[in-house]
Formats: C-alpha cells, sequence, structure tokens
C-alpha cells in the first residue's frame, strides 16, 4: 500500500514525525541509518497515526532488531559489523525516545540508545576518545574525535547541540568530515543536551559561556590542541548558544551559528501559539521546552526564556563568523537570520543561504546534510588551516 508523503515529508498530516524522521534520515551519509530501515518504520506508522504510543514502539522495535544484530556480530568477533549495527539501532532508539515525555520510559530508551551509539564508536572511530569536561562541580560528557591527518598542534571545533540531537550524531555529521580536513573535534552534550540532560540533570541557561568557556579550556590545555585556531560551533537552537559563548569568551577563534537565532523567546511565542491550535504543526513535543530549561510548565519555560537574546551580546563577537540558513527551514524566520548577521560585531561575517536548487534548503540542511557539513567545513578551513 502506497501513503502520501515524499523523502522530505514522510508524513504530511504531522509536522512532528516528518521532521524527526528527516533528521533521522540525515545521518544517512555518516553510515548511522539505513533508509530502507527507516522505511520498515514510515510503512508502519502510518498504519498506527492515530496511536499516541506508536512513533517510540516502532523505532524502538527496529532498534531491538538491529542492536540484537550487533550484539551476535560483537560475540562473534565480526566487531565493524557489530560498529555499523550499533550506530544505527543508537540512532533508531534516540529517534524513538523523542516524543516519550521525561520519565522512566524515556531514561530507559536512551540509555538504550546510549549503549549503541558508544558501541558504534568506539568500533568504528579507535580515534575517539570518551571524556568529560568540568563544569561547575559537575562535568559536561563529550567526545574528542582526534584528526588522523592532523601533524602537531591542530585547530580545533567545540561543537554543541540544540533542543534535539545530541553529541553521538554531532561528532558524525560534523567531527568526521572535520577530521577528514585535519581538524580534531569535540563533540559536548552542555546544559539542557543530550546525556548532560538525561543522566546528569543539567538543565538548559542563557549563559551559555559558563559551559563555552570550560569546553575551550579543557581543549586549549591539550597537548595535540592549537589554543589559538579554537573554533565554537552549535547546532538549530545552538545557534543561540554558540554565539552567546563566543560574545565572551574571545579566546574562540571562529563562531558557527548552523541555524541561526536572535530572540529565542519570540520564536517560541510563534511556536507555542501555533501548538495550541495544532499540536502536531511544530517540531518539539510539548514537553520539550519546559524539560531542557528545568521548568514545571510551558509558562515558566515562556518566562525563562525571555533572556535567551542576543541583542546587546552579538556586538560583542569579533571573530570570524558563519550562520547558515535554508529557504525551507519551517523553525526559524529567515529575518532571524538577517537580524543575527546585520548585529553581529565581526569583520568577517558570512550569511549562507542555501535554497531548493542547491540543496539543503530545511532546517539546519537535514535535507541534505552533507551540503551544510561540507560549506562549514570549507569556510574553516580556509580560515584556520595554516
Amino acid at each position: 500500500m502506497h501513503y502520501p508523503g515524499n523523502w522530505i515529508h514522510s508524513f504530511p498530516q504531522n509536522f512532528q514525525w516528518s521532521n524527526a524522521t528527516l533528521v533521522c534520515k540525515g545521518m544517512a551519509p555518516y553510515g548511522a541509518v539505513a533508509l530502507g530501515e527507516i522505511d520498515w518504520i514510515v510503512q508502519k506508522l502510518h498504519l498506527r497515526a492515530d496511536e499516541p504510543s506508536a512513533w517510540h514502539e516502532e523505532w524502538c522495535a527496529v532498534g531491538d532488531k538491529v542492536a540484537a544484530a550487533a550484539d551476535v556480530a560483537a560475540n562473534e568477533g565480526r566487531s565493524a559489523t557489530a560498529g555499523n549495527n550499533y550506530l544505527r539501532a543508537g540512532n533508531y532508539y534516540y529517534t524513538g525516545e523523542r516524543m516519550v515525555p521525561p520519565g522512566e520510559l524515556k531514561t530507559g530508551i536512551y540509555r538504550k540508545a546510549l549503549r549503541c551509539f558508544q558501541e558504534g564508536l568506539k568500533r568504528r572511530y579507535p580515534n575517539l576518545e570518551i571524556v568529560d569536561v568540568p563544569y561547575e562541580g559537575s562535568a559536561l560528557p563529550a567526545y574528542f574525535l582526534k584528526s588522523p591527518y592532523a601533524t602537531g598542534l591542530a585547530p580545533t571545533v567545540v561543537l554543541f547541540d540544540g533542543l534535539d540531537n545530541c553529541k553521538e550524531m554531532s561528532v558524525l555529521f560534523a567531527g568526521v568530515e572535520l577530521a577528514q580536513r585535519g581538524f580534531h573535534t569535540l563533540a559536548i552534550d552542555g546544559p539542557g543536551q543530550g546525556e548532560a540532560l538525561r543522566l546528569r540533570n543539567l538543565p538548559a541557561r542563557y549563559d551559555y559561556e559558563a559551559a563555552g568557556t570550560p569546553a575551550y579550556e579543557f581543549v586549549a590545555r591539550r597537548n595535540d590542541v592549537d589554543a589559538k585556531r579554537v573554533a565554537i560551533m552549535a547546532y538549530s537552537a545552538g545557534g543561540y548558544y554558540a554565539p552567546r559563548a563566543a560574545a565572551f569568551e574571545p579566546r574562540y577563534a571562529a563562531c558557527i551559528a548552523w541555524g541561526p537565532h536572535y530572540d529565542y523567546h519570540a520564536v517560541w511565542q510563534q511556536r507555542w501559539s501555533a501548538m495550541k491550535k495544532d499540536y502536531n504543526s511544530v517540531a518539539s513535543s510539548h514537553f520539550q521546552l519546559p524539560w531542557v530549561l528545568g521548568t514545571p510548565d510551558m509558562e515558566s519555560a515562556m518566562e525563562k526564556v525571555k533572556k535567551f537574546t542576543l541583542a546587546g551580546v552579538a556586538d560583542k563577537i569579533k571573530c570570524p563568523f558563519l550562520i547558515m540558513w535554508g529557504t525551507q527551514d519551517k523553525l526559524t524566520p529567515r529575518d532571524v537570520a538577517h537580524q543575527l548577521h546585520d548585529n553581529v560585531g565581526s569583520k568577517d561575517k558570512t550569511l549562507k543561504i542555501f535554497d531548493e536548487d542547491e540543496g539543503g534548503a530545511e532546517h539546519c540542511q537535514v535535507d541534505n546534510r552533507q551540503v551544510g557539513t561540507d560549506y562549514m567545513a570549507d569556510w574553516l578551513s580556509a580560515r584556520l588551516l595554516k
């Protein structure tokens, strides 16, 4: 049976499901998902579109199947095959976990995702280190991916997440390509992100330099990093976090907003209004923002997010600055990209707009993430590679 939709919009009547599916599909260039396996899930979900539990059940069912194949391969000594399967299972579990409210079920699925991600990463990328970055009496979980092509002290990119993605994804879709260019990468779950939120109970904060500075100092202390060539980049909602950190940590040599933000509260006012009319018309679940911010409900979350603005902050950024936005971005309006670009204080600043002809027109280039990855890697190489 054929169901409506296409590769980009698998569920035309449910943007939340479509967007989450597309984010997972976007991991295909890095061998971290199989489009055929995702199609199994999509077809099952079309049959169960009105069942609230269908989302996590179908993603986790395929996650279980692929993880079992990974365990068999690992026990038989087929390490590379095990690694491939573990990475795919990790992405499926993480995608399934996305729509589950905070609680035991969500945490249990996440633990499965983390186990599989790490079992896959250590087999496929032996140059990856699992590290902790000191943070206010606690620590932020991260991966340091060393470039096999770097010689001497190498340029390094600190890469934070957004509202929904995680360090396990970003170390692949950005870190692996950067490693090919001679960059080391620290992919980190900051406050309100990934493992830091789920297992360490560290909520997001507006003053993200509190995480950005420790991340810089962590890599700058290493004997394989050039402390004068450390960039910061963040994805989606991280388009607020990275600029905020760069504004108050001038030792960063470059900054990338992979998805722009300026007044995050204004964006969420629009999203919340749309959510009240049609819950499925926005990318995030109703619980996501309060959970990330550590507040009990949307009202208190909306009050807290008022401080998430780059007004009076962006002009403090002096390092080279890149903004990436796509013409089909349904999460962040085009005027936000221009507002951020106009207010950044850097003399070297670039606003890259991807369109449908080039590809990468969707939010953070999830329809063709490789074009976004290549662009940011080339932009960084032109500025930080000697």
